[in-house]
């Protein structure tokens, strides 16, 4: 084992006693840590608190079988490998153990041999996931530029291109669809040129009304129109010796466009109502979603600002055409939002993965990080899963033979602290009080669910309903 690798954890569960003393002995090994039980009850609550990645179970088993203790299992992690075995075997029950998410099934009596191999096969399969999770966590320190994660040759090209472009620039146009990062390529820009000391200001231009726009760039003096009442320095006053990020600046109307021309050649700007221009030293960054190539074919923006503006451009890709990008965004948002909620997330299960692998992401990052945000909201585990994800990616989950149906409790609505309650006492009732099947319905420890039913105060009112505080 490396220095990198944790202790595997195996759990096996047999209502045989000796049986568990003989799989004990034999599948012993140095980094394998193994777990036993004789009741498949206990053993769904151990799985619970330990979390092991491997589960080795019989079939026929009182109280629970092991088809059962695969369907809690794959409920609770997808990410586990479970072997089930069995006397009785049929055709018939290997395909719907195969199909419910078993990774393997097999037939008594098993040689010990072929046992070990195939344990040992998951074993490391399990530590190179484990070396791989260390990989992306140390690839994602390091694919940070300037608060823009990416690792993709596109986005390689891209801050390679920023950072040619910041020591340079006086004015530069980004573009990108809606969530690509805009915002975050203008301070980049920022803080790796010259000015990076001084103010950056912003200015959304689809939220300033037609009429303010003049007064808001450029300032006005008293008296100038009806309500100035005092003389205003608009925003490249006040942006002087630093940046003005203009966002969306496809809306802005074309009479202010012309003046901002004017400003953008000659550094100087003219109050609305003032007699004499102000010099300033700005840097301007533009940004749009727009195809400004269009709004000019339509007179809708000016051409003569459109070639001032474009004549250095910074493209950003859209998420989808940055695929390779999106595990290590995954881990950004999810350790971000962790450290948010003050929880322990340490990933996504695999059925998770898949599902948002498979999506188009219209939003692109931003839409990747509310989803990310939403699913470590609601996750009431250490890994975020399918039924963690918002409605429209969680519906698709129908279609997935391993996936639990989630409470119907609304993602969208109250804060955390709101939901987890809601959570834990629909779970309870549910469970009809019983808290080991309520903690199951929420995959998490049963020691871990009385420490939220405290915290929430709900450990009271469950006292006084006498109801079960065990299995």
């Amino acid at each position: 084992m490396t220095n990198s690798d944790q202790a595997i954890s195996l759990l096996i569960i047999d209502d045989n006693p000796g049986s568990l003393e003989l799989l004990s002995s034999a599948l012993a090994q140095p980094g394998l840590e193994i777990l036993v039980t004789s009741d498949p009850m206990d053993g769904i609550d151990l799985f619970c608190r330990r979390h092991p990645q491997i589960v080795l179970t019989d079939l026929v088993m009182p109280n629970l079988s092991g088809m059962d203790v695969l369907e809690r299992v794959q409920e609770i992690d997808p990410s586990t490998d479970v072997i089930l075995m069995t006397a009785h075997s049929s055709t018939e029950t290997a395909v719907e153990a195969i199909h419910k998410g078993a990774t393997d099934y097999l037939n008594k009596p098993i040689p010990l041999p072929a046992l070990r191999k195939r344990v040992g096969q998951l074993v490391e399969e399990a530590r190179q996931r484990q070396r791989s999770t260390h990989l992306e966590d140390e690839l994602r320190t390091h694919s940070d530029f300037e608060g823009i994660v990416g690792r993709s040759p596109l986005m390689l090209e891209m801050f390679s291109r920023i950072r040619r472009v910041a020591p340079h620039y006086r004015a530069v146009l980004v573009t990108g669809g809606t969530g690509t990062g805009k915002d975050l390529a203008a301070r980049a820009l920022h803080r790796l040129s010259p000015v990076s000391t001084g103010r950056y200001v912003v200015l959304n231009c689809s939220a300033v009304v037609g009429t303010l726009f003049e007064s808001e760039l450029f300032g006005h003096v008293k008296g100038s129109f009806t309500g100035a009442a005092y003389d205003k320095p608009g925003l490249f006053e006040h942006a002087h010796e630093g940046t003005l990020f203009l966002d969306e600046i496809g809306d802005m109307p074309l009479s202010t466009q012309a003046k901002l021309l004017r400003v953008l050649q000659n550094q100087e700007v003219q109050r609305v109502g003032a007699l004499t221009a102000r010099k300033v030293d700005v840097r301007v960054v533009a940004a749009t979603n727009h195809n400004l190539r269009t709004l000019v074919a339509e007179k809708r923006f000016r051409e003569d600002l459109f070639y001032r503006l474009s004549m250095v451009e910074i493209e950003l890709p859209p998420l989808t055409d940055r695929k390779e990008d999106l595990t290590l965004l995954q881990l950004h948002f999810i350790a971000r939002f962790a450290a948010q909620y003050k929880k322990q997330i340490r990933g996504l299960t695999r059925q998770a993965q898949i599902r948002i692998s498979r999506h188009s992401w219209p939003g692109n990052v931003r839409e990747l990080e509310n989803v990310i945000g939403h699913a470590a909201m609601m996750t009431m585990r250490d890994t975020i899963d399918v039924q963690d994800l918002p409605a429209y990616l969680r519906a698709r989950s129908k279609h997935s033979p391993h996936t639990a149906a989630p409470l119907p409790v609304s993602p969208d609505a109250g804060t955390l602290k709101e939901n987890e309650h809601k959570l834990l006492v629909r779970a309870l009732e549910r469970a009809g009080g019983n808290q080991s099947k309520a903690a199951r319905s929420l995959r998490i420890g049963r020691d871990a669910l009385r420490y939220k039913l405290k915290k929430h105060n709900l450990d009271a009112a469950v006292s006084s309903r006498g109801v079960a505080a065990g299995g």
